[in-house]
């Protein structure tokens, strides 16, 4: 595959979550199955985007996010 990302469905899209690792709160956008490679062998991981209440948005694993 020579995309670098796909979007992933899951269930807490558009809802409120929590980042574990950094406590902070906010909106799941979108969860992307990302190509992180740097050198030759692929390398995907799941990265969710969340909207913090500044309006920025940050990524964390998919396994940080948890519903609030």
């Amino acid at each position: 595959m020579s995309d670098r990302y796909e979007y992933v469905p899951h269930r807490l899209l558009r809802r409120r979550v929590r980042d574990i690792a950094s406590g902070v709160e906010g909106e799941l956008m979108a969860v992307v199955n990302e190509n992180v490679s740097c050198a030759g062998a692929e390398y995907w991981i799941e990265l969710a985007y969340i909207r913090a209440a500044s309006g920025r948005e940050f990524t964390t694993s998919v396994a940080n996010v948890q519903p609030v």
